[in-house]
């Protein structure tokens, strides 16, 4: 079994392109191994990721405690991303 990879979403309350994301995720999860936490942007937690990954708004994206994306996240962009972090850890392994 593959490790699976660490998603880390920053969301708020009321966001749109937050719903989109969890959607993207939530279908991605399907074809990946993906552990998924998500922090409020709001919260102390939240605000001190942001500012450490450039997050600007939300919904801001990390894979691995890498920073990925902010804003509307395009699920082809994580899917190509997703398919080569999995391929380099088989090769690792």
């Amino acid at each position: 079994m593959t490790q699976p990879v660490e998603i880390t979403l920053l969301t708020q309350d009321d966001c749109g392109f937050c719903d989109h994301a969890k959607t993207v995720l939530d279908r991605l999860g399907t074809e990946y191994p993906l552990q998924i936490t998500e922090i409020d942007l709001a919260g102390e937690d939240g605000q001190r990721l942001a500012t450490t990954a450039g997050v600007l708004f939300a919904p801001g994206v990390l894979v691995d405690g890498e920073p990925f994306s902010f804003g509307r996240l395009s699920e082809r962009k994580l899917r190509r991303a997703l398919g080569k972090h999995v391929q380099e850890r088989s090769r690792r392994s």
